[in-house]
């Protein structure tokens, strides 16, 4: 069987709430997005800030992103630098080794050593021609005339 004091507790009429006129919900409605808006009333501002940090953000960025690749350019230059710079002393160097031409030597692709090794080899089988002291000019006989010395040059008789 219920218990009495649950009945009375059941049937005490409950704080009644209370209604408001539709004018009272506009006036707290009102209020309330006024200290809303209040709240945000510098969000504009907030906002165009962020948007210039955001934008300066980038231009540093891709101001720090062009120094580093001009950075790295430079850096891959210097490389290649010495590297032909090596490669030139060592042309030179084993050019003077092997009695071969500097040039002939820098113009080959490759190992520079092996280059050397066959060139000097390449060169040794070509037929020496004789070093010529008159330096191509051509001198009259001492005795005689031209007709005998042209044929004696040619070794004709006619």
């Amino acid at each position: 069987m219920p218990n009495e004091n649950d009945n009375a507790t059941q049937g005490a009429p409950a704080e009644t709430e209370r209604t408001f006129t539709q004018s009272e919900l506009d006036a707290i409605v009102r209020d309330r997005l006024k200290r809303e808006r209040e709240k945000y009333a510098d969000y504009a501002d907030l906002q165009k800030k962020a948007t210039a940090y955001d934008e300066a953000q980038e231009a540093a960025k891709s101001e720090l992103q062009k120094a580093v690749e001009r950075a790295e350019r430079a850096e891959a230059e210097l490389t290649t630098m010495r590297q032909e710079q090596e490669r030139s002393a060592l042309v030179a160097k084993l050019a003077a080794e092997k009695g071969v031409s500097a040039e002939m030597l820098a113009r080959m692709a490759g190992d520079v050593a092996e280059n050397a090794e066959w060139l000097a080899a390449h060169d040794a089988t070509k037929p020496k021609y004789p070093s010529v002291t008159d330096r191509g000019e051509i001198s009259s006989p001492s005795t005689g005339n031209q007709t005998e010395f042209i044929k004696s040059l040619f070794g004709s008789d006619h």
